[in-house]
Formats: C-alpha cells, structure tokens, sequence
C-alpha cells in the first residue's frame, strides 16, 4: 500500500501503485459490460421486431408494449439491484447478474407467442436493471474528483457503443448470418454469460477507512432507502430521467418502423438508429470533461435535455434527409448526458460511494417508469398520423427539463480533493 504522504494520479483514492493501475482494467471490463451484455442484447430488439412482428402476428401497439416491458420489469430490479451492490459489493452482484442475464436473454429466442415473448423480456429486463447502477457504483469505488465524471463517461461510452452496434448489425448482418432472429438472441445470451467469468476474478475493490459507512459493510436496506428518500434533489432528479429517458425509450423504439413505414429501405432504417448511438458516442467523453469544467452540472444537464426535446420534436415534421439532421440533435447527448447524470447523483450531498448504489438504483427504477409508459402510449397516437408520437415524447423530454430546475447543484465533489494522504485502505469482498 502507498505511503500516507505521497501524492499524484497513482495514489489518487491513497491506494498503490498496482491498484491504481487495475482500476483501469476494472473500469474496461465495466465498459465491455455495458456494450455486449447490455446496450447490444437490448438494441437487437427494435431492428428485429419487424422480424419478429412477421413471425408471431404482432400489432404496433403490441410491439410497442413488449418494448415497454423491459421497463416495466425494472420497476421490480432496478432499486433491488442497487441496494444488492451496496450491501455484497458490485463483483458479486454484476457476475451473478451477468450469468442471469445471459440465460434469461437467451429465453427471448425461444418465445412462440406474444405472451411468451412478453414473459421473456421481462425476465430479461428483470436482470439487466441490476446493472447499469453496480458499473456506475464500480466507478464511484475505483475513482474520485475528475476522474470519476470520465470514468462514467467510458461506461456511458461503452452503452453508446454497443447500442449503436446492436443496432447496425442485428438485423441486417447477424440474422442473415445466424438464421434468424432467434439465434441472435441466442447468441448475445451466450456473449453474457461469458461476461460473468472475468466478473467473478476480479480483484476486491479498495475501501477508504476514513469513509463511514465502509462500502459493502452490509448496509442495512431499511437505513439506506430512509435516508435517500428524504433528498428532494435525489427525486428531482429521478423525474427528470423519467421524462427524458422515457422520451428516449420511445424513440429508439419506434423509430425503426416509422422509417420502414414511410418506405426507407430496412439498411437505411437501421443505419439511422445506429447513427443516433454514433454520434451519442463521439459526444459524450467531450460533454464530460465539459460538465468538470463547468461550475454547475444542473445547467449542463438543462442543456442537454432541451437538446434531446428539440431533436424529437423535430422529428414530428421533417422529411427526407433532415431527419438524419434531427436524429443526430437528439442523439448527440444522449449518453453525455447519463454519464454527467450518474455523477450528478453520486456527488450529492447525503449519496456517496457507500450509498451510491441504492441512490442509482432509486432514479433507474424512476427511469423505468418513464420506459414503460412512453413505448406504448405514444405507439397508440399513431392512429392519428405516424408523426404524432414524437411530440408526446418531445414533451416528456421538456417535463425532464424542467424538473432540473430543482436541483439544488452545489457542485460538490465526492471527494475533498484528488491528492492523496488518505492511505488505510483494505479489500471488500
């Protein structure tokens, strides 16, 4: 372990030099989580579900609540996940949740019915929202002060990536390859699994003795849930992810059949999609290291949600090539705006590192309401013209946008100072 008075980058969180370089392959490995075992297997589904629409008899409006379902099973996981992390610790809990999720992504293939398929991406989503929040809990653990907001940017990153993949090769590269959409889902259940194995190797992540209380202490879900739920900012910001995130599940759904349904060519289709999480991915490490420099991370965040409105908006009266112009406007934040997001919420005066898990796992479920209502309430406006749906969501966006505007934002850090003095650390399991 280093010295007590040593100071710079490798002695950051006052833990040695060999830990401080293993950070980075913990912070990679939550990366490569994010793109295959989550942000892939999820995207798959709207460039499919023409596919799958075809092969079971689905209505739009059908679709629309399968796609909500997702959400709907994280109203169950999404808080539980989070408190699971905090009390047994992320390594744990991300490899057994990796394994699951495998299994259960995989059961999609297998669904004959709109009941079956319905049950299976509820089991899925029921294990991927025990996710999101552990990687983001695994930067919190491994970093501090500016470090932190990048280390959330590569796992918003990592989803970008892998929602833009997902979305450019499920359809139209691996179901040819595979022999059907079945086997792909079949496949990513497989890419899952396999990234449970490095999970459970991991090395025990460093805990700070001067923090109380200690990380994966097993914290009582009784004292954590009493003490979050009393931070207003904690719930303004849970709204405003309900409406923006629920906005974006809207979108990302239905976007691939409105483009087919107003006759582009399915490549086309699924390129624009992949282009939102493209652009989403070029932006967000820049939007993080702007959010480190600027005096208030509510303001960045107002910002982007006014962006992400303005694009889905535009989306309900463009024509031809300007709904490139008008995807790439909501997409461009996307995944900046999660990243300044999740370290919005781990810097808030009550949170921390050690309640960090179940303050994420509150606004994820938060997000999952908005998931569940948005697909198919704005798939039912399409009666009335098949541009309409994105005004209900470009709606939802500006509700998040102003629920920013009670975020009390001290911009403070987690931690003091990035310098180092702080040795003591030992291992949590």
């Amino acid at each position: 372990m280093c010295a007590g008075n040593q100071t710079g980058p490798a002695q950051e969180k006052g833990y040695g030099v060999d830990d401080a370089r293993y950070r980075w392959v913990v912070l990679l490995l939550s990366g490569a989580t994010a793109t295959f075992a989550l942000a892939m297997p999820t995207m798959a589904m709207p460039v499919l579900f023409a596919e799958i629409a075809d092969d079971l008899g689905l209505t739009l409006v059908q679709i629309g609540a399968v796609w909500g379902t997702v959400s709907f099973a994280g109203l169950f996981a999404g808080l539980v996940g989070g408190v699971l992390g905090d009390r047994f610790g992320v390594k744990r809990t991300v490899a057994l949740a990796c394994l699951l999720l495998g299994i259960a992504g995989a059961s999609r293939g297998l669904a004959g019915s709109l009941s079956t398929m319905t049950l299976t991406v509820f089991l899925s989503g029921l294990v991927s929202a025990a996710v999101p929040m552990n990687l983001h809990k695994v930067c919190a653990t491994w970093f501090s002060g500016k470090s932190l907001g990048l280390a959330n940017a590569i796992i918003s990153g990592g989803m970008a990536l892998g929602f833009a993949t997902g979305a450019l090769v499920s359809a139209t590269i691996l179901s040819p390859w595979l022999g059907g959409w079945r086997n792909v889902l079949f496949f990513y259940g497989a890419l899952a699994v396999l990234m449970s194995v490095p999970w459970a190797m991991t090395r025990p992540a460093p805990r700070d003795t001067h923090r109380e209380p200690e990380v994966g202490d097993g914290i009582s879900i009784r004292r954590a849930i009493f003490r979050l739920v009393r931070l207003r900012s904690l719930w303004a910001l849970g709204i405003a992810l309900l409406g923006i995130g629920g906005a974006v599940q809207g979108v990302l759904g239905y976007l691939p059949l409105y483009l087919r349904g107003i006759g582009w060519p399915a490549e086309r289709a699924d390129a624009s999609l992949a282009s939102f999480h493209m652009i989403s991915l070029l932006v967000v490490l820049p939007l993080a290291l702007l959010a480190g420099r600027l005096g208030s991370k509510t303001r960045l965040l107002i910002a982007a949600a006014l962006m992400v409105a303005t694009g889905i908006g535009l989306l309900s009266i463009t024509q031809g090539a300007l709904i490139i112009v008008a995807i790439l406007i909501c997409g461009a934040v996307r995944d900046g705006y999660m990243a300044v997001f999740m370290t919005a919420v781990i810097e808030l005066d009550g949170v921390g590192v050690a309640y960090s898990g179940t303050a994420l796992g509150l606004v994820m479920t938060l997000l999952r309401i908005g998931g569940l209502l948005a697909p198919p309430l704005g798939n039912s406006l399409a009666v009335y013209g098949p541009r309409i749906p994105f005004l209900m969501w470009s709606a939802m966006a500006l509700l998040g946008a102003g629920a920013l505007l009670l975020v009390r934002d001290k911009d403070r850090r987690l931690y003091p100072s990035d310098s180092a003095g702080r040795g003591g650390f030992t291992r949590s399991s």
